[in-house]
């Protein structure tokens, strides 16, 4: 089942509960998804991958927004974004822990030969590529520079 029918799915749920977050958060996504496909144009579908990205994306949109609301002490606002990232993290895999994600860098590291920081973007593109939709970057960025430090 793609994405989209997903949160067609989830979205006629949403209505019969009357749960406006969910739908307010489900709507967000449908636009991105027919934004996305418009920009590639037409008839051709995102790729699971796409999907996934588009989906981080919009997680990352949303925390940030709350961080910056947090910090202009808006926590209404803030904790209403906060509730529509969980509904979008639903969309996306599971997310590993710091555990996994540490191993995956410590054996990427050893397989690539790096040894300091001026190896961190070729060590990032791969972690990333490896961990594509299981984990954060901001995440996978911290513990690479821990390793390589």
């Amino acid at each position: 089942m793609s994405l989209q029918d997903k949160v067609m799915q989830e979205m006629k749920t949403a209505m019969k509960a009357k749960d406006t977050v969910a739908l307010e958060s489900l709507r967000a996504i449908k636009s991105a998804l027919l934004l996305a496909q418009t920009d590639k144009g037409g008839g051709k579908g995102l790729t699971a991958e796409e999907e996934i990205k588009m989906v981080q994306r919009l997680v990352k949109q949303r925390k940030d927004s709350a961080a910056i609301f947090t910090e202009q002490g808006r926590k209404d606002l803030a904790e209403a974004e906060m509730s529509q990232v969980t509904v979008i993290e639903k969309f996306l895999p599971e997310q590993l822990g710091e555990a996994e994600i540490e191993k995956v860098v410590v054996s990427t590291i050893e397989e690539m030969g790096a040894s300091g920081m001026k190896d961190m973007g070729p060590v990032m593109g791969q972690v990333s590529k490896k961990l594509a939709g299981k984990a954060d970057g901001k995440t996978i960025s911290g513990i690479v520079r821990k390793h390589l430090n």
